[in-house]
This record gives structure tokens, C-alpha cells and sequence, in this order.
């Protein structure tokens, strides 16, 4: 472990992207116990306030400091996309992998059914299925989650299909070793690393997600702040308060680029050939 981190922290992207990334974790897991200001306190003569001494980033057309309110945008966020990579990663991969296993017929019919759900763009999707199962932060994790669970089982099966073949599987099959077994003692751990990548990119789109669906009303409720809907109700106010948008938009930004550059680091660091071929 010791060994891995010493060769990531080389790594400028993965340095780059774990600071961001351990920096917005923190912000939100301090927001629990302690933040500026209360978020559900309205102070209707401090609305509007440009950022300044006492509000570091101003305040909303409520009065409620926009900085603690980021705070806990932050960790909702996390949240909802964190249980979203949850349920495509506990789904996705055995279906995957139990589709690379078997092949024929089930094989068949579960990629077609892959290509159904992805002919729809990810925002789309996840509005759709918010939209039937109604607004809220479950229901966001439910919509993001579903579109997730074909993106890892597409992976896992690719990753699956290529082991298979490999020398150390044949020789875990002489050993009498049935595919249930073999799936879980070899070819889940040797496509780890991919997964790990996968799951990176998908945190990063659930945040996203998470603040499309807010932002069109499908996401986390108020009086719970989300960037997504801080973004909603700054629209109409850009011309007088643009920190109100600003904000918001640039933690979406630096989260999203964070664990980007987290996952393109890692990577790298998993497999030294793609660093040597950009080298």
C-alpha cells in the first residue's frame, strides 16, 4: 500500500485529483457537525450580499449563507452519487460477470438490453425514471443508480470475456473449480483495477446527475440545499447576483474535475502502459 501511494502521489493527475477530492470529502463531513451558518435560517435584510468579511461567499435571496450551504450541497451530493455507484457496482458486475460466465442466449439478451438503456442520454434517463418514481434524494439515487447498473455490467462483461481464455482460469477449471467460484476467487480481482477507474468516472457523472435532477426539480428537496438547486434559483438573478450562480456552478466544476483527474490517474498508476504511451 505503501509502495502504491508513493508511485500515485508521481502522478500529477492522481496528486491533483485526490486533493480536490479529499478536500470536498472533508468539506462535506464537516458540514454534520458544524457549519458558518444554520442553512434553514432566513435573514431576509442580508439578502443578496456580495461575498464579504462575515459571508465568505455571500448570501442568496433568502439571506442563508451561500458557503454553508455548499457545504451541505456537498455532502448530499456525495451522497447521492456515492449509493448510485454503490447499486451499479453490486448489480452491474455479477450480471456482468454471470453474462460472460454462462454466454449463449442470456448473453445475448442482457447486452440487447444494455443497448436499450443506453440509446437514452444519461440526464434523460435518470429524469425519466425520477420523474415516475417522483422528486426526492432516494428516488434521485434509485434513477442514477438503474443507469449505472448497465454501464458496470457492459465493463465487467468486456473485462470477463477477456480472462476467461487466460492460462491461470484453465488451470482454476482443471482444478475443479466450478465458474461461480472461479468469478469470485479470479476474474473479480483481476479486473479490480478497471472497475476501481469505472467507478471514479461514475462518481463524478452521478454528481452531475444529482444536480440535473435538482435543478429541474426531480433531486433533493428543500429546505436540503443542492448545488443543483442552488443553480435553479440563482437563473433569474445573474444580472444583480452573480455569486449566487458562480459558486455553485464552479463546486459542481472542481468536483467533477477532481475525481476526473483522480480516475485518469489512477489509470495510470493501475496500468503503466497507457502512462508510457502518452510518454
Amino acid at each position: 500500500m505503501k509502495q502504491f501511494l508513493k508511485t500515485a502521489m508521481h502522478n500529477r493527475s492522481f496528486a491533483t485529483g485526490i486533493v480536490i477530492t479529499c478536500f470536498i470529502v472533508l468539506m462535506a463531513a464537516v458540514s454534520f457537525i458544524w457549519t458558518p451558518y444554520d442553512v434553514t435560517n432566513l435573514d431576509i435584510t442580508a439578502k443578496l450580499k456580495a461575498p464579504y468579511g462575515s459571508h465568505w461567499f455571500g448570501t442568496d435571496h433568502f439571506g442563508r449563507d451561500i458557503f454553508s450551504m455548499i457545504m451541505v450541497g456537498a455532502r448530499n451530493s456525495i451522497a447521492v452519487a456515492l449509493a448510485a455507484v454503490i447499486i451499479g457496482v453490486g448489480i452491474g458486475v455479477p450480471v456482468g460477470c454471470w453474462a460472460a460466465a454462462r454466454g449463449g442466449q442470456l448473453d445475448e439478451v442482457l447486452m440487447r438490453g444494455n443497448d436499450v438503456v443506453f440509446a437514452f442520454p444519461s440526464l434523460l434517463s435518470a429524469a425519466m425514471i425520477a420523474a415516475v418514481f417522483g422528486p426526492g434524494a432516494i428516488n434521485a439515487i434509485i434513477a442514477i443508480g438503474i443507469f449505472n447498473i448497465p454501464v458496470f455490467a457492459r465493463l465487467s462483461r468486456g473485462a470477463a470475456l477477456t480472462l476467461w481464455p487466460r492460462d491461470f482460469i484453465m488451470a482454476a477449471r482443471a482444478a475443479g473449480k466450478n465458474k461461480t467460484r472461479i468469478t469470485i476467487e479470479h476474474i473479480i480481482p483481476n479486473m479490480a483495477n478497471v472497475l476501481i477507474v469505472q467507478a471514479t468516472v461514475a462518481f463524478a457523472l452521478g454528481i452531475i446527475l444529482e444536480a440535473g435532477l435538482a435543478y429541474v426539480g426531480l433531486g433533493t428537496q428543500p429546505p436540503t440545499p443542492s448545488w443543483g438547486k442552488m443553480l435553479n434559483e440563482a437563473q433569474t438573478m445573474m444580472s444583480f447576483a452573480p455569486h449566487m450562480a458562480v459558486i455553485p456552478g464552479l463546486a459542481i466544476v472542481i468536483s467533477v474535475l477532481g475525481l476526473n483527474l483522480l480516475g485518469d490517474g489512477l489509470r495510470d498508476v493501475l496500468d503503466p502502459r497507457l502512462s508510457r504511451k502518452r510518454d
